[in-house]
């Protein structure tokens, strides 16, 4: 075991994002002879892909996350810093941080820096309609979304009986972009109204809700054959979802959302159309695409800095002829890869074999006891994808806990239909922000 001393002169990694890729080029480096830095935001990891199950009350925040510093405790040579990145000189080789529990603003210097700083919504040059469609990527995001879905039903209820066309219009949720997360959260939605809130209200029928899955591409799934979106289409007719294929949206606001030239009066607007990459490309000064995703060499490196690695949604990846699209098990085999590199580089090994990503194939539940599949040409829809699709998901879970909670939620919604987080939170800050909305014209805000 190497002394604190001997600790002090190896070289120092450091990580910022403690996502997929991050955190798995972390794990990858706890026995290495290097010292690591990981640097995030939040204070735990987050099972993104599950983030619409927790919108949807299906499952509660802590089942999907763990606390960063609880995965990384046995490792030794692992430090973890609650901060936020404001900059990096590639010059001095610094990354500049604000530190988010002191408050104070410091330099960490590093030998091997990646970031693996993910990405967020893009609203395509409108950012005046984040305020009204708010997006999924994170916790707060998640637990945003599942107080103002309850909130429209309870509302809903209560408006009925004096205003129905105001009732009516909350319980009509317009989720625009049909990628994975569109797809999921279009069918959640719909299971949460004709099945687990059923039998609850007393004015109004939930059943009657109004899905509407708006894509602007020819079809759902764009990542999927098209007989796979087919059939995923099929399916969320079947669960009363309305699709809008070839459906442009041009306005949001309070009141709902413009397609085509058509109006859509809506209280709940989700948005699952597109993301833009992290700054990380602005910190490196570094080339990066339209969505700011950093332009990488075969080794994951930033051009004319070695030392400097870039993975996951933060990466613009060219393998065999295509980008990486931005899924998880993209992100994983970088951050295993770019700690292989570093472990041989600190060995003193200097040439490596260019990234190969291995494609497992891909997965989409479209509501209960139904998903898509294609692996490596095989595909298939229904049941025996669904059982898959929750192998894997279990799978890639951090922590026995967790694990074991999912399984048995998904095991008492199987047979009772009923979901076990129908908590409403913050309910006053809820009323505060409709008011506002309602004096000043605008929408909710995350």
């Amino acid at each position: 075991m190497a002394t604190v001393t001997e600790m002090s002169r190896q070289p120092r990694v450091v990580i910022v994002g403690g996502g997929f890729g991050g955190l798995r080029a972390a794990r990858a480096l706890g026995k290495a002879p290097v010292r690591v830095t990981l640097i995030d935001r939040r204070n735990h990891h987050v099972f993104q892909p599950l983030l619409y199950q927790v919108a949807t009350a299906a499952l509660s925040p802590a089942d999907i996350s763990a606390p960063i510093r609880h995965v990384v405790r046995k490792q030794r040579n692992t430090e973890v810093l609650l901060a936020e990145v404001t900059s990096v000189d590639v010059e001095r080789r610094e990354v500049h941080i604000h530190d988010l529990a002191g408050g104070l603003d410091r330099s960490v210097p590093y030998e091997y820096l990646v970031l693996a700083t993910g990405a967020d919504q893009s609203y395509f040059g409108h950012e005046e309609w984040e305020q009204f469609a708010p997006g999924l990527k994170s916790l707060e995001d998640a637990t945003a979304l599942r107080r103002h879905i309850l909130l429209a039903f309870e509302a809903a209820e209560n408006l009925m009986t004096t205003d129905p066309e105001a009732a009516r219009t909350l319980l009509t949720f317009v989720v625009v972009g049909a990628g994975p997360t569109g797809v999921e959260m279009a069918g959640e939605i719909a299971e949460v109204a004709r099945k687990a809130l059923i039998a609850d209200f007393r004015h109004i029928n939930p059943a009657s809700a109004r899905i509407v899955l708006v894509e602007a591409m020819p079809h759902i799934l764009a990542a999927y054959p098209e007989a796979l979106a087919a059939q995923a289409t099929a399916k969320l007719k079947r669960l009363g979802v309305e699709v809008r294929t070839d459906t442009r949206v041009e306005e949001v606001d309070a009141d709902g959302v413009t397609i085509n030239g058509e109006r859509l009066t809506a209280k709940t607007v989700i948005w699952a159309a597109g993301v833009t990459a992290s700054p990380a490309g602005r910190w490196l000064g570094a080339e990066t695409d339209r969505a700011g995703r950093v332009m990488v060499r075969d080794d994951l490196t930033v051009p004319g800095h070695p030392e400097i690695f870039v993975i996951g949604d933060t990466a613009h990846t060219i393998w065999r002829g295509k980008q990486l699209p931005g899924f998880a098990p993209v992100a994983l085999q970088q951050g295993a890869y770019v700690a292989k590199v570093i472990r041989e580089r600190v060995a003193g090994k200097e040439e490596h074999a260019p990234f190969s990503y291995f494609d497992k194939g891909t997965l989409s539940t479209v509501g209960r006891l139904y998903a898509i599949a294609d692996i490596r040409g095989l595909k298939l829809a229904g049941f025996v994808a669904w059982v898959l699709w929750v192998v894997v998901h279990i799978f890639f879970l951090i922590g026995f806990r967790n694990r074991f909670v999912v399984m048995f939620q998904w095991a008492w919604a199987f047979v009772t239909y009923q979901r076990g987080a129908r908590l409403i939170t913050n309910v006053g800050e809820a009323q505060t922000e409709i008011a506002r909305r309602e004096s000043v014209g605008s929408g909710w805000r995350r």
